[in-house]
């Protein structure tokens, strides 16, 4: 199983930190970084920045937004990304939500599986170096009745297989996933309810997910032993985090978190913690975070209780596990420079310890 660290969202503090949280998981063997764009820092710049501070470890997007670009210019990005950084960019993509996608960039949110699914045939053409000539329900290129012709990427990407990733939640948009992808960007994933997401990945490539990499993000919070109260602690430094996606990412009729956790069995915490964000009480929709889920989605504890855990993860068909040592949510202080290191160190150590 690879490891992977995502620096979240850039701009809100602490860039120099990210740098050394990059460069240390790359002296560490960490496979990936991992840069996400909302609303604010765009993750292509970031990555570039990274990819020029380190040597080995791959650079990825997790995730470019959809709705922000063209397809066309996905691909020069790529492109152009896996060029600089020497053939080490992953590419991965997401349509976002509502809300960012209608309020922000001022495009309908709506058939976004069939948007996906175009949108990386073009992709895949233009990096292939093909003259991009594409008839769909959401892009025609050229544009008819114009003076535009088919055109070909003037540069090469490094890799001829440069690797694409799709940010998924629901069942078709895992199966679809599966079957027009090379990987998985994984959220609130539990090895316990695996077969909730992988099931459908597999339905996707055919019944089997040999050589597609299914990769998940996991918050991580180490501590010095595995009292029940020390679990307790970790658990509640993380309920902001889950408190935000269940129940404010998305409108009540359309977050794709809050149906995940409904799948996982947390019908009744989910709609409450939904109702509580959106009623103004982020304190209280984290108070309403069961510990279970948390448990269940995040690494807790010692190194020795992480490992354990890191090994149910690779039994249940993970290939990469990544973390958030810094916290993912925007807005979120999160922990110092030196405990960002020392959980990236632990968290390397765990996984040797694990032998996965």
């Amino acid at each position: 199983m690879e490891l992977g660290v995502n620096l979240g969202y850039w701009g809100l503090g602490g860039e120099s930190d990210n740098v050394a949280v990059a460069q240390e998981a790359d002296r560490l063997g960490y496979s990936v970084c991992w840069a996400a764009e909302v609303y604010g820092s765009d993750a292509a710049t970031v990555l570039a920045h990274i990819a020029a501070k380190t040597e080995r470890i791959d650079v990825g997007s997790a995730i470019f937004q959809i709705p922000a670009r063209t397809p066309a210019m996905t691909a020069m990005t790529a492109a152009t990304l896996d060029t600089l950084s020497g053939g080490r960019f992953r590419l991965g993509l997401g349509v976002s939500g509502p809300q960012v996608s209608e309020g922000w960039y001022g495009v309908k949110f709506d058939k976004p599986l069939a948007r996906t699914r175009e949108y990386v045939e073009i992709v895949r053409t233009a990096l292939a170096r093909e003259r991009l000539a594409y008839e769909g329900e959401h892009w025609t290129l050229p544009l008819p009745d114009g003076p535009g012709k088919p055109l070909k990427l003037t540069i090469h990407p490094v890799r001829d297989d440069l690797p694409i990733y799709i940010a998924a939640i629901g069942p078709k948009n895992l199966e679809q996933t599966g079957r027009i992808a090379d990987g998985w960007h994984g959220i609130f994933f539990a090895p316990e309810h695996a077969e909730l997401s992988l099931a459908h990945l597999r339905a996707g490539r055919g019944g089997s997910l040999d050589g597609f990499d299914v990769g998940v993000m996991a918050p991580v919070q180490v501590t010095t032993s595995d009292s029940a109260a020390d679990i307790r602690a970790a658990a509640d430094a993380q309920r902001a985090f889950t408190a935000l996606y269940v129940g404010g990412m998305g409108s009540r009729e359309n977050n794709f978190y809050n149906n995940l956790a409904c799948r996982m069995g947390f019908e009744s915490a989910a709609r409450e913690i939904q109702d509580k964000y959106l009623a103004g009480d982020p304190a209280g929709a984290a108070a309403a975070v069961p510990q279970d889920l948390i448990e269940a989605t995040t690494l807790l504890g010692t190194k020795e209780r992480i490992a354990d855990r890191l090994k149910a993860y690779a039994e249940a068909g993970v290939t990469t596990l990544t973390i958030a040592p810094g916290g993912f949510a925007p807005g979120s202080s999160g922990p110092s420079l030196e405990e960002r290191l020392a959980t990236l160190r632990t968290f390397a150590e765990a996984a040797e310890h694990a032998e996965v």
